[in-house]
């Protein structure tokens, strides 16, 4: 038995240092994610999986950690979405992406932000001046007059456009500013407790 638990001490050790001998050829190493992790060097970035070998070439020249089997990558001043394969499904075309989150992910092009899904098609126009990603089926926005709100994945409203700032829905609350004051809000717009 002790055996047996020698050798298992031992080839995770080994792991630990074969791992860590591929991590010290980049300049940074994000967590695996997906099967993939995010790596840069010299400047460019791209994906390698968990053994260190690339898959994703380090041609990018800025680069998120996958999410829901999709990353954002910036190429050439602009940003758009590859999957795992490393296989476009977007141009390159927006000016800022946010992570996919429940099947969206926030995109920003000329100061307006909207979302597209996991194809890459825009299913909530872009006409908002911010966003957060979606999070319990509802992403705060903020509108034209500067309000934020709170939208459904059709781009409904959920709770109206009142308040200074908003912050994504957590185990049933969101975090809310009105009148200087943060406070916390249901689903349905009710406020449940005080504080930030």
């Amino acid at each position: 038995m002790k055996k047996y638990l020698f050798f298992l001490a031992a080839l995770f050790l080994c792991a630990g240092v074969y791992a860590q001998k591929w991590e010290k050829e980049y300049d940074f190493v994000d967590a695996c994610s997906c099967g993939l992790a995010h790596v840069a060097k010299n400047g460019k970035h791209g994906y390698v999986n968990e053994q260190g070998k690339v898959m994703i070439p380090l041609q990018y020249d800025e680069a998120y950690a996958f999410s829901e089997s999709k990353a954002g990558v910036k190429l050439g001043g602009k940003w758009g979405f590859i999957d795992s394969t490393g296989t476009h499904i977007t141009k390159m075309e927006f000016n800022e992406v946010l992570a996919f989150k429940q099947g969206l992910a926030g995109v920003a092009d000329n100061g307006l932000y909207g979302f597209i899904d996991s194809i890459g098609k825009i299913v909530i126009p872009l006409i908002y001046l911010n966003e957060s990603n979606f999070n319990e089926d509802l992403a705060a926005v903020c509108n034209s007059k500067m309000k934020w709100g709170f939208i459904d994945k059709t781009g409904k409203t959920v709770i109206p456009f009142t308040y200074s700032f908003a912050r994504e829905f957590r185990e049933g609350e969101a975090s809310v500013m009105k009148d200087s004051k943060w406070f916390y809000i249901d689903k349905k717009g009710n406020m449940t407790k005080e504080g930030e």
